[in-house]
This record gives C-alpha cells, sequence and structure tokens, in this order.
C-alpha cells in the first residue's frame, strides 16, 4: 500500500446516490465552501461520476491505466498539459488519455462532473486510513 501524501483537498468516495435516485448536483455545489471539493455522486458499471466544486489548482498527476472525463457545469477550468493548456467553459468537457501528465487549475470559482474508473484512489481521498489501495 501506499502512503498518503496531504493535499489542502477534500476528497470523499463514498456513493452518495443509488440507481433511481435524483442526484441535486446544484444543492451539493451551492452547499460546498471547501475550494478544492471533490465528492463521488454515484457509480456507473466500472466507472464513477464524481461532482468537483474547485478553485485553484490541483497537483501534476498521470493515470498509468485509466482515462479520466472532465465536463464544465459552470466557470473555467483549464487543464495543462507537457507544451499546452486546454481551456473548458460552461457545457464543455474532453477526456484525458490513461499516461498523460496533466493539471486542472480553476482561477474561479468551477463546478465539474468527472468520470473515471472506480479504482483510482486520489491521493488525498477520505478513506478512514492513512494507506490507500493501489496508486494514483
Amino acid at each position: 500500500m501506499a502512503k498518503v501524501e496531504r493535499f489542502p483537498y477534500e476528497t470523499r468516495l463514498n456513493i452518495l446516490y443509488q440507481p433511481l435516485e435524483v442526484i441535486d448536483e446544484r444543492a451539493l455545489a451551492e452547499a460546498c465552501n471547501y475550494k478544492w471539493y471533490n465528492q463521488t455522486l454515484c457509480q456507473v458499471n466500472g466507472s464513477v461520476v464524481r461532482l468537483g466544486v474547485v478553485q485553484g489548482e490541483y497537483h501534476w498527476h498521470k493515470h498509468d491505466d485509466h482515462d479520466e472525463f472532465f465536463y464544465v457545469v459552470e466557470g473555467r477550468l483549464l487543464i495543462d498539459l507537457e507544451g499546452r493548456t486546454m481551456e473548458l467553459g460552461p457545457r464543455q468537457g474532453t477526456v484525458v488519455p490513461k499516461g498523460v501528465l496533466h493539471r486542472t487549475r480553476a482561477p474561479e470559482r468551477t463546478v465539474i462532473l468527472m468520470v473515471e474508473n472506480s479504482g483510482l484512489f486520489p491521493p488525498e481521498a477520505k478513506t478512514g486510513t492513512d494507506e490507500i489501495p493501489g496508486s494514483y
């Protein structure tokens, strides 16, 4: 097991909604007081949908075995890649392929949805332990 490095993010891996429950993204986002918040909403097959309410920047990282989808609900999301930066506005999304080094930034409060493999454990995730299975 890998030791968790501490980051100033609030990440929650518990699944809030089960199938056939209404997901109220707006209410969750409006209630959020964190600068960088990530909450798993639901599971779909082998993936999870996560809500992000973000402002500031995430650390550089890559996922060796998993793609990651980002969709902006409101605000503006910058995705730094080696050699360029993508900018996403409301109702825009993209997939960062596995193995691609990237960093997300939000110059203003931004609400995003992410879809990723349910086996991804961000290093700052709240798991109830100081260790996480696998790697990020």
